[in-house]
């Protein structure tokens, strides 16, 4: 069985690594098209081996294609999926506008399988945020050995969770340093060169930003409401790749060798934890790759049953565009989509 196929919002990063991966991992495609706003109309967007013609989202018949993947801002989305799912395909939404959604799920195929089965509600699943995706494909099997009461994250978040504008404003400040100065930061509050930012989102009554928020609701959601999270987001000058340190309190025994041993078995994680000089990944060796990466399992003594976990995963890959081809997998694998859309 294949699939006719359209990412909306193809001329940008995570679209671009959206048609790469349904090619990478051989996704079953009859028929594929690039669509994206009025300005982007005609430019070239690779395919494997074929250059495709981006095309209108006004303009364009959704009810000729099976599935969509959206990857074209909350704003886009909140106008176009509900329009889109009417009129017969699944839409599969990078952004945050449907997330929480009572009718939607929201959806890492390692974690929440079950939860696809909703997508018939309103045609369309959530994609969660890029942060969330990581953590939750780490804490997933830990959680169903030792249930999991409270968990302290800090991430460490490249621009590109920001876009190419955040990547570009990076490599215009680093040069700069250098020669005539960083410039006035545009995309981000301070100067991202050579410096961190605790600052992503707005920042709501309670002191935590929206990206903090996220994280705190998602979790919630794909996971298990009872787990209470706090979280500090941090914005580090790093191209691609977001790090967490993340403390986990259990209910009950969780050793670091077992640990170890229930997360080398856990689908979608490598654990590289050697307590040596490099025994450990950083944003740089995920960068490009699918797994979620886990190092320094270490005991916490502060707590009766802690551990603290390092976890990092490529953001434009799990966090965005790799977890949204494997909801399209998951609804593959398991019939989601009915035999008169395919």
């Amino acid at each position: 069985m294949s699939y006719r196929v359209a990412v909306v919002g193809a001329t940008g990063a995570v679209g671009r690594e959206m048609m790469d991966i349904l090619e990478d991992v051989e996704f079953p495609v009859s028929d594929i098209h690039a669509v994206a706003s009025r300005k982007s109309v005609g430019m070239d967007v690779a395919f494997g081996d074929r250059m495709l013609k981006c095309e209108d989202l006004e303009q364009f018949d959704f009810s000729k294609v099976d599935i969509v993947l959206m990857s074209a801002g909350g704003e886009v989305s909140r106008a176009w999926s509900e329009r889109i799912g009417r009129a017969g395909p699944i839409v599969i939404d990078n952004s945050s506008a449907w997330r929480m959604h009572p009718e939607v799920p929201l959806i890492v195929p390692e974690v929440n399988p079950d939860a696809i089965w909703d997508a018939k509600k309103k045609n369309i699943v959530a994609n969660p945020n890029c942060s969330i995706a990581q953590l939750v494909v780490a804490l997933k099997p830990l959680h169903d050995a030792t249930p999991i009461k409270r968990v302290v994250v800090s991430t460490y978040q490249s621009v590109s969770g920001a876009g190419k504008k955040g990547m570009d404003e990076l490599w215009d400040q680093t040069k700069g340093v250098f020669v005539l100065g960083p410039g006035e930061p545009k995309v981000f509050t301070k100067q991202i060169a050579f410096n961190l930012i605790p600052h992503i989102g707005p920042f709501g009554p309670d002191g935590y930003t929206g990206e903090e928020q996220k994280m705190i609701e998602e979790l919630h959601k794909i996971l298990d409401p009872s787990i209470a999270i706090t979280t500090t987001c941090v914005r580090v000058p790093v191209f691609v790749g977001h790090s967490e340190s993340v403390n986990i309190e259990f209910d009950g025994p969780m050793e670091p060798d077992e640990a170890r041993a229930i997360l080398r078995e856990a689908e979608g994680v490598q654990v590289i934890d050697k307590h040596e000089d490099g025994g450990y990944i950083t944003p740089k060796e995920a960068a490009g790759e699918f797994a979620v990466y886990v190092s320094r399992i270490r005991k916490d003594p502060t707590v009766d049953f802690g551990l603290n976990l390092w976890v990092v995963s490529d953001n434009l890959r799990k966090g965005a565009a790799l977890n949204a081809v494997q909801i399209a997998q998951l609804l593959d694998r398991e019939g989601v989509l009915s035999p008169a859309l395919v």
